[in-house]
């Protein structure tokens, strides 16, 4: 069984500094994994380990995606391999061209059986990709998850909708888009780090992945704090 978990790489808000104009600089800002997307991370490790499964982490982004150290945090929490799509054009990407972008890295990967998003992105926070992927890939689609049982070709999952909870079963392959408070992500030991260093981890191209180009839907005139009052 292969599980793909999805993640990206944003700045720290901690350091994001707002400037008088209201633009945002990121200068000294540090870059991480997005909180959401270590909850996917997270439920994709233990899945692995439950059911003998290959994770591989799955990112796409500019000039972060070759960061050491993130490939290191994120290889050192459960994946064997990762895999990052790099463009420049994909720094400031809209959901949907993320989500065809991320569907074509799947394909490219082959044998994919389960999907992983968090709910959302740590600096915009659409909740789109997860649900965009798998209408691309055309496969089922479930988001706000809150627990993942797996079984031969099904997985049954649970979600929380108002008041009710609702007990599903979908089968494989789907993409499964996990809330923030389905697990606790893992903090890596020594010991992960170190072997984090070990494991393979590639960077293709939007050519080596097939991806066919497609003019963004989304066009970002600006970014700006509001108004204070």
């Amino acid at each position: 069984m292969n599980i793909v978990a999805c993640y990206k790489i944003v700045y720290d808000e901690q350091d994001v500094v707002v400037k008088p104009d209201r633009t945002l600089s990121f200068e000294r800002a540090a870059l991480k994994i997005g909180d959401y997307d270590l909850n996917a991370v997270e439920a994709g490790a233990q899945l692995a380990v439950e059911h003998d499964a290959t994770l591989i982490g799955l990112t796409a982004g500019g000039d972060s995606v070759m960061d050491s150290k993130i490939r290191k945090a994120i290889l050192a929490r459960g994946p064997q391999e990762n895999v990052a799509v790099r463009d420049d054009a994909l720094d400031m990407a809209g959901s949907l061209k993320t989500a065809h972008v991320l569907a074509a890295a799947v394909r490219n990967l082959g044998d994919v059986d389960l999907i992983l998003c968090g709910e959302g992105s740590a600096d915009r926070y659409a909740q789109q990709v997860g649900i965009q992927l798998g209408e691309v890939l055309g496969l089922p689609t479930i988001n706000g998850v809150t627990s993942i049982d797996l079984e031969e070709g099904v997985a049954r999952v649970e979600r929380v909708a108002g008041a009710e909870v609702e007990r599903l079963e979908i089968p494989l392959p789907a993409v499964l888009s996990v809330v923030a408070d389905m697990n606790t992500p893992r903090i890596p030991s020594m010991k992960d780090i170190l072997n984090a260093g070990k494991k393979p981890s590639r960077v293709l191209s939007l050519d080596e992945i097939g991806y066919e180009n497609r003019d963004e839907c989304i066009k970002i005139m600006s970014v700006e704090a509001p108004e204070r009052r």
